[in-house]
């Protein structure tokens, strides 16, 4: 990754509207920004659309960054995540239609501490791949909350649903992503006895 003063630079460029450094920018931050989309999307072909959606936002949004941070690339993957992950939730609201949301009872379950050893022995490809099997509801919410911080109530007001179904849906993603690591500790556990 190139030095702060050439990201300065790149970035320079592409407030200027300079073809060559909106392509070196794009090049420096393409598996950042599909890193992002993946959790939320279905396919690659669907985080292709989200990142190069992104990606002209914040092309058109350059001029107004400030770093917040002393560290300038920190600052500005910070900015850069923002973005994306809004755009991921737009193109969600778009394609929502598709998918099913519906009022559920606010339930809380608790995740026993018993799947902690099948997450330790996952790498993190295994842990992504996992979260992508969700269904697009579940994924979204989950991703928001545990990956992105978001809360409840922004996840309701971003999603167009309410705070409980935001509530629900993580709960319900919870369970299913133990029931997955349960799988595959079973699976790892029957190619260990083999």
């Amino acid at each position: 990754m190139p030095g702060g003063q050439e990201i300065k630079h790149i970035i320079h460029g592409c407030v200027e509207a300079n073809r060559e450094s909106q392509k070196e920018f794009y090049k420096m931050f393409y598996g950042f920004a599909m890193a992002i989309c993946m959790r939320y999307c279905n396919t690659k072909d669907e985080a292709m659309e989200v990142v190069n959606d992104g990606f002209l936002k914040i092309y058109r949004e350059l001029h107004q960054f400030k770093p917040a941070y002393e560290n300038y690339e920190a600052s500005l993957k910070g900015w850069m995540k923002r973005i994306i992950v809004n755009t991921s939730i737009d193109h969600f609201r778009k394609n929502s239609k598709s998918y099913l949301v519906g009022e559920i009872n606010d339930l809380h379950h608790e995740i026993t501490d018993t799947q902690e050893s099948s997450i330790n022995k996952l790498s993190y490809k295994e842990i992504m791949e996992i979260i992508q099997r969700l269904s697009p509801v579940y994924r979204a919410v989950f991703n928001l909350h545990v990956i992105d911080g978001f809360t409840h109530e922004e996840i309701a007001s971003q999603l167009n649903i309410a705070v409980g179904t935001s509530k629900s849906n993580l709960a319900k993603a919870k369970i299913n992503i133990q029931k997955m690591l349960k799988e595959a500790d079973t699976n790892l556990y029957e190619q260990k006895a083999v």
